[in-house]
């Protein structure tokens, strides 16, 4: 007996917990405008949308402490992949949505506690493009008879989802397969779906007519169908064109060049378009028509032009051009002493090679003349100058001197021009005489290894003698990595290598080598600077806040992650600018501080600044006595009741975060207002006793007006002082299409709350109000006033004047909800109260039916709820329990009586968890105590218990 009554007490205390912080759950519901919402499938739904139309997905939650939530989406395409990573918020809304966004969406809810929730929807989004007719004809010649066989081929295609169904006409005439021996229609088989052919055999004379291509989806998503018209005649063809241009067209930087295309055949006449080879046309093009004027031209306008004429009959036609834009770059020289001597010096009476190398376009253009101070000079049997092979080494020529001798020193000089002109010469400089020797290469005394700071700017540095001086390249010689410019190799025309805002990564070994271009061309000459960055160390935690209780002792730990240099590391601790502790760092390359008995005083941030020769790195430490922020409860049974016809009531629940880790929370702060106002009005809530982990504490708001939303606010309030604040809205309509625990539906909102009007019945009802609503042919009927008696108020009504007929029927359909999920106490509560108010006033009136469609119903329905005739001038309220066993929707059907004053309304659909009872009674007063739900819930489970112990 006392073992059962163990397990039952620590059961009980289980389930308490359970019942005020729980994993979460999700599920995905649907406004905006869809076309068709398929059921789950797969715990997976479809949402079809047509395109350009706005999608919203809202993603509910429950879940203690409230779960954050998270949309990702999956590619909907191949070339789609993942969009705008992820969206933080409860509605996902794509305003106009287009093909390549359909995919799969997925909510994630996750607050901590069990696995995260996560619910996808399939977004399917609808669209029909415009079909395309292309034409082709087949000529067959048989050899034995004298005559010819033209066939001709009509594919139409159009882009769409879902599959799009042709048909084709000729004239007014549907063609179908077998309607005339002449025409045969099929589709592809290696495109099964995506095309319908028309095939013209042996093409005859009544052949030649206007053709239409009808291309439909069968009105889904009301995308209406779309056709194009041929006109097949006797002079049909494919285009031809001419290009009144010169290929290829060799220009100067700056002109203007026209390129002129015409047709010359085609019927239909075709259009003409101009491209350029793999890349767009530039900006500054001007097109008017088959004529592209691309003024003021660079290099980088150069490539290949075509046009390209199509009028959808046979292939395209297509000519193009090479537009070559004249230019001379990138002119360098290299010497290169007499290669049968191993010596690199140039000597009297030995060979020298002086090379000029330039870049021109186009090459076939390029000349060379050489100067030696000043004067041409010719090639002879001691000056021979030639002109490397285009295909070893492009634009390239050499100077070679044979016995070189004294009266050869002098300035060369290398000029490049292309025969063409309106381009400058690029001319290159290069001196040979006694003081002209290879390069060579040192590091200055004390510049390696050289040290410098984080963030500091550096310089590297290799002195280069020889004449000439050549270009310096610089690399890492350490690893494979790129220069701090980005590139493998950073030039430097005087040696040095100037790094700004040096970071720790670049430690390492530089090269600095010799290059062969404006110098010798001989082995290069290279050096090694060793470049060594101190940087302050690296600490964690960088910032952490703690919050303690005043008199309770608690340590800090400040940890050395990285640091150079590593070998003396002090330590310094402060409580604002107050030295508290110092020395050096341990072996364990970390510091601690305890603070003992926490007085008012000790309160504020601590930090912890760890030093080397390059600088600190500090821990701080925000110590406070403020409370953590309270957890609003959102999956409160019931939280919202009506007590009077304008005001309403909230129950508010809440935990405390962490109540234990300063000291005991002595009140709440609350705060109110109207949202969109200004001003709080506020009041405080004392709370008697420690606050549990995990308990769950309630207040209930009253006198809150109809139908407004408010902003609340709670403040813990310490010893210390006020904590950390959390703020939600309070609103008196749940929101379109809820969870359902509640959901209510005034129509106050265009959307309706996601109800929809049956599409098989007679017709529809209307939403109107009493401000607006015309009476003048129908005064002794309908009401004159909303549920809440406001004349601007909305409600529903059918409307049953002419031409409706006596007992012609309307039905509105209430979203799909589903059923309540399993408890964790292994029952089902299937039952729901369903109510609405009603206005059946007219001598007319027929009669207001309310059925249950459930998801599973093999059944013909029955109304669960029925009355006839007239019931007076006011509004009166109908309740119904229903018990659904799967997904289901509440009908509401109004049928038209014998006579025009027969109008019935209905208003304040509602629906709640639980069997239909009064509303509860309003008290205004802090408790900590479980509602009568989880009390029964508590002591079912307790007997089972019980029961099985005893057995």
């Amino acid at each position: 007996a006392i073992g059962s009554f163990m397990f039952s007490i620590i059961l009980l205390l289980f389930l308490q917990l359970w019942v005020q912080q729980a994993p979460p759950t999700v599920r995905i519901v649907h406004s905006g405008h869809a076309c068709n919402i398929e059921e789950e499938r797969y715990t997976e739904r479809v949402y079809t949308i047509r395109e350009g139309e706005t999608l919203e997905l809202a993603c509910l939650v429950t879940g203690h402490p409230r779960p954050q939530i998270r949309w990702t989406k999956t590619a909907g395409s191949a070339s789609d992949r993942f969009q705008d990573s992820s969206v933080f918020n409860e509605t996902l809304r794509i305003a106009k949505i287009q093909r390549h966004q359909g995919g799969r969406y997925y909510c994630k809810a996750e607050n901590g506690l069990g696995s995260p929730a996560i619910k996808s929807i399939r977004v399917d989004v609808y669209y029909l493009d415009d079909p395309v007719v292309t034409v082709h004809q087949s000529i067959g010649e048989a050899k034995e008879q004298f005559y010819y066989e033209r066939t001709v081929f009509l594919r139409c295609v159009a882009n769409s989802n879902p599959p799009v169904r042709y048909s084709w006409r000729r004239g007014r005439e549907v063609l179908s397969q077998g309607s005339d021996k002449g025409v045969e229609i099929y589709e592809p088989f290696f495109t099964q779906g995506e095309t319908k052919i028309l095939k013209l055999k042996n093409l005859r004379p009544q052949d030649y007519a206007n053709y239409s291509c009808i291309a439909s989806v069968r009105n889904v998503c009301g995308i209406p169908d779309k056709n194009v018209l041929f006109r097949l005649t006797n002079r049909t063809a494919s285009p031809t064109i001419k290009l009144l241009v010169e290929d290829p067209i060799v220009v100067n930087p700056g002109q203007t060049v026209t390129l002129v295309c015409i047709t010359s055949g085609g019927e239909p006449i075709p259009t003409l378009t101009w491209v350029r080879n793999t890349e767009p046309l530039p900006d500054k093009s001007v097109l008017n028509g088959g004529t592209l004027t691309l003024p003021a031209i660079t290099s980088d306008d150069a490539g290949v032009y075509s046009c390209v004429a199509n009028n959808n009959v046979g292939n395209p036609a297509k000519k193009s051009t090479t537009i070559v834009v004249r230019a001379l770059k990138k002119g360098r020289f290299w010497i290169t002493p007499d290669p049968y001597h191993n010596d690199d010096n140039i000597q009297i009476g030995r060979e020298v090679k002086i090379s000029c190398q330039v870049e021109a376009t186009p090459p076939e253009e390029l000349t060379f003349s050489w100067l030696k101070n000043g004067r041409a000079l010719r090639s002879s049997e001691r000056m021979v100058i030639t002109q490397t092979d285009p295909d070893i080494s492009p634009g390239t020529t050499n100077l070679d001197i044979i016995d070189l001798k004294f009266t050869d020193f002098g300035t060369y000089t290398c000029m490049a021009s292309l025969k063409g002109g309106g381009i400058p010469e690029i001319s290159i400089d290069v001196n040979i005489s006694s003081t002209t020797v290879p390069p060579n290469l040192t590091v200055p005394r004390g510049k390696s290894p050289l040290v410098t700071q984080e963030g500091d700017t550096v310089e590297l540095q290799c002195l280069v003698s020889g004449k000439p001086k050549p270009i310096i390249l610089w690399s890492r010689a350490d690893k494979e990595v790129p220069m701090p410019d980005g590139a493998m190799q950073t030039e430097s025309y005087d040696g040095v290598l100037r790094i700004v805002n040096v970071s720790r990564e670049m430690t390492g070994s530089y090269r600095c080598q010799t290059s062969q271009y404006n110098g010798f061309n001989v082995k290069p000459r290279e050096a090694i600077v060793e470049l060594i960055v101190q940087y302050p160390p690296t600490v964690e935690p960088v910032f952490t806040e703690i919050r303690q209780g005043l008199s309770r002792t608690f340590s800090m730990n400040c940890r050395v992650l990285r640091a150079h240099p590593h070998r003396v590391l002090k330590y310094e601790w402060r409580l604002g600018n107050r030295l508290l502790n110092a020395g050096l760092v341990d072996s364990r390359d970390e510091s601690e501080y305890t603070v003992r008995n926490l007085n008012r005083e000790g309160y504020g941030e601590y930090s912890c600044d760890i030093i080397n020769e390059a600088g600190a790195g500090r821990c701080s430490f925000l110590v406070t006595g403020k409370a953590y922020a309270p957890e609003f409860y959102y999956d409160t049974y019931s939280p919202l009741w009506q007590n009077r016809p304008r005001v309403y009531s909230y129950k508010l629940q809440w935990t405390q975060m962490n109540p234990n880790a300063v000291d005991r929370i002595m009140a709440y702060r609350l705060g109110i207002r109207q949202t969109g106002q200004q001003r709080w009005w506020e009041q405080e809530i004392p709370i008697e006793g420690m606050i549990q982990k995990g308990e769950l504490i309630t207040y209930n708001l009253t006198e809150l007006i109809k139908p407004e939303a408010y902003e609340v606010r709670l403040t813990p309030i310490t010893r210390f002082g006020e904590g950390d604040s959390t703020i939600r809205i309070v609103k008196y309509s749940a929101p379109i299409n809820p969870h359902l625990r509640e959901f209510h539906c005034s129509f106050e909102e265009e959307p309706i709350c996601m109800f929809t009007q049956e599409k098989s019945d007679d017709f529809d009802w209307t939403r109107h109000s009493a401000a607006t609503r015309d009476t003048k042919y129908t005064p002794n009927t309908g009401p004159s006033s909303d549920r809440s008696g406001s004349k601007q108020g909305f409600y529903m009504y059918i409307e049953t004047s002419r031409p409706r007929l006596e007992g012609e029927k309307a039905r509105l359909l209430s979203p799909t909800f589903n059923v309540a999920p399993k408890n964790p106490y292994g029952t089902t509560n299937s039952a729901y109260c369903f109510s609405f108010y009603y206005h059946m006033y007219g001598k007319h009136i027929g009669t207001l039916n309310a059925y249950l469609r459930q998801k599973s119903q093999t059944t013909s329905e029955s109304p669960i709820w029925t009355l006839s005739g007239n019931q007076g001038t006011q509004w009166r309220q109908a309740k119904v329990t229903i018990h659904p066993t799967s997904s289901f929707q509440m009908v509401l059907e109004g049928i038209r009586g014998p006579g025009i004053e027969g109008d019935i309304a209905i208003d304040d659909v509602t629906i709640e968890e639980g069997e239909c009872s009064d509303p509860p009674p309003n008290n205004l007063r802090a408790s900590a105590l479980p509602t009568a739900t989880h009390i029964w819930q508590l002591l079912v489970t307790l007997l089972l218990a019980l029961f099985v112990l005893r057995r």
